[in-house]
């Protein structure tokens, strides 16, 4: 998910119309949805059971969300289904709250996803730092991982409303644990892991899971060993259903919390496999505000049939387009063929052990790390890393949104401070700008260059900076690559001013731009300063200051001022 960010999110909408040419690429749409279907099936079952609810819920969600999303969403290759982010938030909701409420949810993140998108708010994702979604990508990666050692080690145990709750009602009950369920999920990640090598063109992990279930059914026959398995499903498609208490608005205020939650990680999730399904396809970019629209009338409408909140998945998305995929025909396709295989395979799931399940989400989560990401910011900066770090702990130990939140306001105030750091320089002796080399030109004469803009994060060291020097009688400021100032720049901008008439220092300002000189001019900062006291260039400004100074220092500066950059 986070190689996603590192790439530029193009949100332009199709110039066509969406469904124009929708049967163009018919034989690559028919592989690709067909592919995504097979790639679909077991983890839709799997991400299902990682969420706490019945397999058939899961594959009800790809079938029925699989097929709105592709319809009216905004990306035309974009694959819908359950994932394994969504599973990490639901298995906590439906711990707490129950099945029933949980479709209440949906539906409410489904509303607020679609307001999202009305408000055109799509494209606020690729403002997301790269060490914050690698953070929480990372996080989910270690959460469905350890999520599944129940079903590992064949244990029987409640599901619990947090992963560490989980993680510790686990390992404290081993002793209960079933040799043939372990001995199942090694010989389905074995499988995958062996198969991937031999052929490509049939998915590893449905190969594992066919192979699992065989392997369980002959223990049971031959030495009576029994495992954990899904149970039946239905032999039928998904049909519509009531949803009790929709009307109870204390039990909507009560779940408003939950809403925004999936909410919040079905749209990042969502718009940041578009923006990966972009960089693979030759199709039209997708559109961020149509795509927020598409995955929540999904959401809306899939608790009607008895599925779970959904979200665009990458790997099922990637599978399309390395197939053929190229218009929204290949989604629906993929659900529809999801449905003719819940028709004619239903009653066979009942077999599949609950371990081979396990096993295929623990491959899913260590491919879902992202160590490439590690090595990088390791090898850059620590304090990005650090941020990664953080948001990964948050995740882990509290819960996705919240980790988000933390990781948006630790590369904030990152951010600021860098911001800080670069924005006043003092002008050198020569033309290498190093900010701190002193300025050979006498104590009374001092000249800076703030570079970007003056704002709050500048204000307090921008402050400070220019205190350290009390014996200079004149004080230039080069303000031509400041192209905005907030109010609290301005105010210190007004405290430096003051601050200098306190030590009999005069400010000159030179090379404002229009807009910061409209500001200062509304605020009556310019009146106090003096029009007289700003110049177009550093140049005048010094001829101004020094007007019977000819010495050969005083040319020699000027001569190198006119040279530098204004």
């Amino acid at each position: 998910m986070a190689q996603a960010v590192s790439l530029a999110s193009n949100n332009q909408s199709p110039k066509n119309n969406p469904f124009k040419g929708l049967f163009s690429n018919f034989r690559g749409d028919l592989t690709g949805g067909l592919t995504a279907a097979v790639v679909a099936l077991p983890l839709a079952l799997a991400f299902a059971v990682a969420s706490g609810v019945e397999p058939k819920a899961g594959l009800y969600t790809a079938i029925v969300a699989g097929v709105v999303a592709a319809v009216f969403g905004g990306s035309p290759v974009q694959i819908t289904g359950p994932t394994g982010a969504m599973a990490v938030v639901l298995v906590g909701i439906v711990a707490k709250y129950g099945i029933e409420k949980v479709w209440i949810a949906g539906v409410m993140a489904g509303i607020i996803q679609i307001a999202l998108g009305v408000a055109k708010l799509g494209r606020l994702v690729k403002f997301i730092p790269y060490p914050v979604t690698a953070g929480f990508t990372n996080g989910i990666a270690v959460i469905i991982f350890c999520g599944q050692l129940n079903n590992f080690f064949g244990l029987h145990l409640p599901n619990q409303e947090h992963f560490l709750q989980a993680l510790w009602q686990t390992v404290t009950n081993l002793e209960g644990y079933n040799w043939l369920a372990i001995a199942l999920a090694l010989l389905t990640i074995g499988t995958k892991l062996l198969w991937n090598r031999i052929n490509h063109s049939i998915p590893g992990s449905l190969v594992g899971l066919v192979v699992a279930t065989i392997a369980a059914v002959i223990a049971k026959s031959q030495w009576n060993l029994e495992v954990p398995t899904i149970g039946l499903i239905p032999q039928s498609l998904p049909i519509p259903q009531g949803i009790p208490h929709w009307n109870d608005f204390k039990l909507i205020r009560e779940l408003i919390n939950p809403a925004i939650a999936l909410a919040a990680l079905g749209s990042i999730e969502s718009l940041l496999a578009a923006v990966v399904a972009d960089g693979m396809s030759v199709s039209d970019r997708h559109n961020s505000d149509r795509e927020l629209i598409g995955q929540g009338l999904a959401n809306m409408i899939v608790p009607f049939f008895g599925g779970i909140p959904a979200t665009g998945a990458i790997a099922r998305t990637a599978v399309n387009v390395r197939a053929g995929g190229k218009t929204r025909l290949s989604g629906v396709i993929h659900g529809v063929a999801l449905a003719a295989i819940v028709l004619a395979f239903a009653p066979l799931a009942s077999q599949v052990p609950l371990a081979a399940l396990a096993g295929i989400l623990m491959i899913t989560s260590i491919r879902m790390m992202e160590w490439e990401a590690i090595g990088l910011l390791i090898h850059t900066t620590y304090a990005d890393f650090g941020v990664m770090l953080l948001t990964w702990l948050v995740t882990v130990c509290f819960d996705l949104v919240l980790a988000v939140e933390v990781g948006l306001i630790a590369a904030g105030i990152l951010f600021i401070k860098r911001m800080s750091e670069l924005s006043l320089v003092k002008m050198p002796e020569d033309n290498v700008f190093l900010a701190g080399v002193p300025l050979d030109f006498g104590k009374q004469i001092a000249i800076y260059r703030i570079d970007g803009p003056m704002f709050f994060g500048a204000a307090e060291r921008f402050v400070s900076f220019l205190r350290e020097a009390p014996e200079v009688k004149y004080l230039i400021l080069r303000m031509r690559y400041v192209p905005s100032m907030d109010t609290t720049g301005l105010v210190a901008l007004e405290e430096i001013y003051h601050d200098l008439q306190r030590h009999n220092c005069q400010l000159i300002l030179s090379g404002l731009r229009p807009e910061v000189e409209q500001l200062l001019e509304r605020s009556g900062l310019l009146k106090e300063i003096g029009h007289e006291n700003c110049f177009e260039s550093t140049n005048d400004a010094l001829q101004k200051i020094m007007p019977n100074n000819k010495s050969q220092e005083t040319a020699s500066l000027s001569k190198k001022l006119l040279v530098t950059k204004p």
